[in-house]
């Protein structure tokens, strides 16, 4: 469709009420239909910017309409699209790396005017100097004959380095600048007049220098958005069909689009094309567009989250894990509950969109020492089934605030910022795993935005610009938060203690860990996206502080046995004595019995099989345990 004299006129004297109808005709012009919002901007901006600075999102395919349908084409399409009902003759395009091309391509008649005003060959396949690319520039903007634009591809490689331009690059956006101040609208056969324009597409619009394009009026800069849920529902639409029913899970038409659509939040369209091609293949454990979309984003489709091992691990998970973890029969029942929800799928079903939020969060708060990072790890080896699959973050080295830079790697400009950040090197190399953030009260509060982002997108973008995905990581954050407060003289006294109940200790624990995060560290949306995934700890007890004591003494000789072919037994009066010196003072919980069996057992034992040389008795038994004015001492019979 073409525009003709159902435009009004515009002239150097036309006033609002003109320029207002000019815009309106521009949309008629499209039949009425939905055009991309950056579209829209960028043909009114022909009437009144001579030159526009496209970036963002400019390597997608974009709906567009055609006849009663759409259709998906790429930027170069999609701007001769919009261009060509304005009256525009052609399009077009540099590329600094193939030369120059013409949008139509199949038009002798537009090959020769292209030939006429520029004398320039086309699709050579060799690269402009800035010199010629300015006389293109010039003789396209500058046309007072033929009505057309000129797009510069791939601008944020023009030059080496926007910041330190050489001079012939600094003379050629001199000149490109005069020239946006210098182009004239043009009237073609009576149309409304407009400019012929440069369009610059580049990745970021700082890839232009900042004084060509800065408080500039005739340069406009258009952002390109990614696509919405509602263009990525119509692309689903599009591209969903002769997918077979059983990837489509026997869906109707409109839940297989509306699913698709949000399985794809923050992708573009290409992404959904790349989505709908690897569904099509089939390979390896893509059996669904669910599935497609996870292997699309992390890159495997060995998916251990679907793995009918982990649902019958599931059934005695409980019971596994209290083997490791004694005294915390609560807060591994509510952690369990939480990772069978994340097997299912269904965290943050709540939600409007949960797609690529994390499998599962954890907030693990209570005293030290009592089994929080035990817990972790139990989890990791339930869901993984290696526990050193887990990524560990000690969050007391993120006091700074510049310390985020280890994150996600340091901002441009620093060294090392291409080398990406600590976290999301770690999870692109790992999807599949569990991220520990110890401490994570320690940690500057800047740096808690950054969990915003994960816990609600599911994603980070590291210094070099890559997106990491965290749906399919189960992410713990453990906290002592809440064991002391302060009182009205601004001193830390104790906020609970071991005579508290099992409910006063979670109101307790659970208000305290609110009111810091909402208040003191003022991130309240970071404590709406925990939820009710805060998990309470007890206090060691001393029935939990005997099966701890047992649990460690075991590890102990087994160890021996490993390294040393030592086997050894230990007396009933020589434990007697070290479990009462052991659990003599269980404040420090299981970390704490540790310590004191480190120095009274290990230290001693290690020191008395040392003196027997390289080839100890292959059995031994403790017969005797004391402490003596030099240490502790044991006695090997």
């Amino acid at each position: 469709m073409t525009l003709g004299s159902d435009l009004p006129s515009l002239t150097k004297d036309a006033g609002a009420e003109d320029l207002a109808g000019a815009v309106d005709a521009t949309a008629d012009a499209y039949g009425g239909r939905h055009v991309p919002a950056w579209l829209r901007e960028t043909g009114t901006c022909f009437l009144t910017n001579p030159q526009l600075v496209l970036y963002g999102n400019i390597r997608d395919n974009y709906l567009v309409p055609h006849g009663d349908s759409w259709q998906l084409p790429d930027v170069r399409e999609a701007l001769w699209w919009l261009m060509k009902p304005l009256g525009y003759r052609f399009l077009l395009v540099v590329d600094p790396v193939d030369g120059l091309h013409v949008l139509p391509g199949n038009d002798e008649e537009v090959l020769k005017s292209v030939a006429a005003l520029t004398s320039v060959g086309l699709g050579n396949g060799r690269p402009l100097s800035l010199d010629t690319l300015l006389g293109v520039l010039r003789a396209v903007a500058g046309s007072r004959d033929v009505k057309a634009g000129v797009m510069v591809d791939y601008a944020s490689r023009l030059v080496r380095d926007v910041r330190q331009l050489s001079p012939e690059e600094h003379y050629f956006f001199a000149a490109c600048e005069k020239l946006s101040h210098t182009s004239k609208p043009l009237r073609d056969r009576g149309e409304t007049p407009r400019y012929n324009p440069v369009l610059w597409v580049a990745n970021n619009d700082r890839d232009i220098p900042a004084w060509f394009t800065a408080d500039s009026m005739a340069v406009r800069r258009i952002a390109i958005p990614l696509p919405d849920l509602g263009d990525r529902k119509v692309a689903a639409e599009l591209l969903s069909q002769g997918i077979s029913s059983h990837m489509l899970g026997g869906a109707a038409d409109d839940d297989i689009a509306y699913r698709f659509a949000e399985q794809t939040e923050s992708l573009t369209v290409r992404s959904m094309m790349e989505i709908i091609r690897l569904a099509r293949t089939r390979e390896g454990a893509v059996d669904s567009i669910e599935a497609a979309a996870r292997c699309y984003r992390v890159g495997i489709s060995d998916n251990p989250w679907s793995k009918p091992f982990l649902r019958e691990r599931l059934t005695t998970a409980a019971e596994r894990i209290r083997e490791r973890v004694r005294g915390q029969d609560e807060a591994i029942e509510q952690s369990v509950d939480i990772i069978i929800r994340s097997v299912m799928g269904l965290s943050g079903a709540q939600a409007a969109s949960n797609a690529s939020r994390p499998r599962g969060v954890l907030f693990f708060a209570g005293p030290t020492g009592v089994g929080k990072t035990e817990l972790a790890k139990s989890l990791t080896e339930l869901i993984f089934g290696d526990e050193r699959a887990y990524i560990r973050f000690d969050m007391t080295e993120f006091s700074a605030e510049h310390s985020a830079a280890r994150l996600i790697g340091a901002p441009p400009g620093y060294i090392g910022h291409d080398a990406g950040g600590e976290l999301t090197n770690s999870v692109r190399e790992r999807p599949f795993s569990l991220i520990l953030f110890d401490e994570i009260e320690k940690a500057h509060p800047r740096i808690l935005d950054k969990f915003l982002q994960i816990l609600d997108d599911g994603r980070l973008t590291d210094s070099t610009g890559s997106t990491v995905y965290f749906s399919e990581a189960v992410l713990v954050f453990t906290s002592n938060l809440g064991m002391s407060v302060l009182d009205e003289r601004g001193m830390q006294v104790h906020n609970v203690s071991p005579d508290n109940t099992r409910d006063e200790l979670v109101s307790l624990i659970s208000a305290a860990v609110r009111q810091h995060i909402a208040e003191e560290l003022d991130r309240p949306e970071l404590l709406n996206r925990l939820g009710d995934n805060i998990v309470v700890f007890n206090f060691i007890g001393k029935a939990a502080a005997q099966e701890i004591f047992d649990l460690l003494l075991q590890r102990i000789l087994g160890l021996v046995e490993k390294e040393r072919k030592v086997t050894l037994s230990i007396a009933p009066e020589a434990r007697e004595t070290l479990l009462r010196v052991a659990t003599a003072d269980i404040t420090f919980g299981g970390r704490g019995i540790g310590s004191i069996l480190e120095t009274a057992l290990i230290n001693p034992l290690a020191r008395a099989l040392f003196a027997q040389g390289h080839h100890p008795a292959s059995e031994q038994r403790i017969t005797g345990i004391t402490h003596q004015a030099t240490g502790w001492q044991v006695t090997l019979r």
